[in-house]
């Protein structure tokens, strides 16, 4: 026998016995579908066609208390219309006796006046695509004290006639979750008085910038239409292109202090004109903008034209979203952004109510930069850093001022009884559709 042949042998029997421990299992018999496992151990589900039908391999691993695991596969839906909640991975652990265990993450102890909670199943991401419609899911776990076992689960639910493939599955022991920290800030300029020029309102901004740069802000956030505050109250006067001489300037801030900078500006294309944010690099170039999707009366009756989309843009230290103010009271637009990957979202933001702001927090796991001309001394939206769960960690209380905040993008929020919402949200949220 050749040296390849007992080579290929050696990884034919590998396969079959890494497939041998998974089990088919279904919530009920009668919405059970197929199941294979394939001779390189791809293990499959393929529905039969029938609506509801939900089924999933499983199989339990050893596990040690205080330890950090990584859950790793590759994916391949066929024919399935929504692969985040038809083709879910769940991660159950469990005690020597199969009981729940803690969970070894604080929950917020306002809730139910304990920072304990037991732990609950945890939903791996979907990382990057890979070719020939893969697409890897990965994540990494703290292994609660008191587990022994984690039960894995692949699951392919409600696509019918669809089917699932999953390959090069692993869970093993791994480096903890490195951290990865960033500072957020956001200005606090009311930009007060009439009678300035474009350039003079960026110029009022300068202090705030290099007050954040010097606290090593990695991300700073400044207000809505900060081109017009002060200067016009017609938008279409001062609407510009962009990249274009606004935002030339504050990329030359961005540049010098090297950090990324949001701000809030009329945009011209055309006879088309649009309430923006803008991100700038580092580099000092334009990253990205977001058109303002959601109009208030004032700014349809002045003719400014809504966005329609929702990009997500990709910086050193994770992924950005951008609204603007009217967008905060309308859920669908911190989710779509959300749902398309941010996990900081700036708002430059006229004014608004704080309650809304929390909500889109707490609602979509994301953090929010929130830059206001709204009087601190009301309670109305507020120039501020907030966390996962709508709480505010830092607010500005003075004109003229900047606060900053490091967050920990990889420190996940748990919540008493729901765990990890954040990552529950693509595989349970309701499907978006279209009008």
């Amino acid at each position: 026998m050749t040296a390849l042949r007992i080579v290929f042998l050696l990884v034919l029997f590998s396969a079959y016995a890494f497939a041998e421990e998974w089990e088919l299992l279904s919530p009920r018999e009668e919405i059970g579908i197929e199941g294979e496992i394939l001779n390189d151990g791809t293990l499959k589900l393929k529905s039969t066609g029938e609506e509801g039908e939900n089924s999933y391999w499983q199989r339990e691993f050893q596990v040690k208390g205080g330890t950090w695991v990584e859950f790793s596969g590759l994916r391949k839906a066929t024919n399935v219309e929504y692969p985040r909640r038809s083709c879910a991975v769940r991660i159950e652990w469990a005690g020597e006796k199969g009981q729940a265990v803690l969970s070894p993450h604080p929950v917020n102890p306002a809730y139910f006046g304990t920072s304990e909670g037991y732990a609950r199943p945890e939903f791996p991401r979907d990382q990057e695509k890979l070719g020939d419609g893969w697409v890897k899911v990965s994540d990494r776990y703290l292994v609660p004290d008191d587990a022994v076992t984690a039960t894995v689960q692949l699951h392919f639910r409600w696509a019918p006639g669809g089917s699932v493939e999953w390959r090069d599955v692993s869970f093993q022991e791994s480096d903890p979750l490195p951290a990865r920290k960033v500072k957020l800030a956001a200005v606090h300029n009311n930009l007060p008085g009439n009678g300035r020029t474009v350039l003079e309102n960026c110029q009022l901004f300068i202090p705030q910038i290099e007050e954040a740069a010097k606290q090593g802000a990695d991300l700073i956030v400044l207000p809505e239409l900060l081109t017009c505050k002060g200067v016009t109250h017609d938008y279409a006067e001062v609407a510009e292109p962009v990249p274009g001489a606004t935002t030339e300037f504050f990329g030359a801030l961005a540049k010098k202090h090297d950090c990324y900078i949001v701000a809030g500006l009329p945009e011209r294309v055309g006879h088309l004109v649009y309430n923006v944010a803008v991100l700038i690099g580092p580099s000092g170039q334009v990253v990205g903008k977001y058109r303002k999707v959601t109009l208030p009366r004032e700014e349809v009756q002045r003719g400014i034209a809504p966005g329609s989309e929702y990009p997500v843009f990709d910086t050193r230290f994770g992924k950005v979203g951008m609204m603007i103010c009217y967008d905060v009271f309308f859920p669908e637009v911190a989710r779509n952004l959300a749902m398309n990957g941010a996990e900081v979202i700036a708002l430059p933001i006229w004014g608004g109510n704080p309650r809304l702001a929390a909500a889109r927090c707490a609602e979509n796991g994301v953090y929010l930069v929130t830059s206001t001309y709204t009087d601190h001394t009301k309670d109305w939206m507020k120039t501020a850093v907030w966390d996962r769960e709508g709480d505010r960690m830092v607010t500005a209380n003075e004109w003229g001022t900047v606060v900053v905040q490091e967050v920990d993008l990889n420190e996940r929020t748990y919540w008493y009884g729901l765990g990890d919402f954040q990552s529950r949200i693509k595989r349970e949220a309701p499907v978006r559709v279209a009008e």
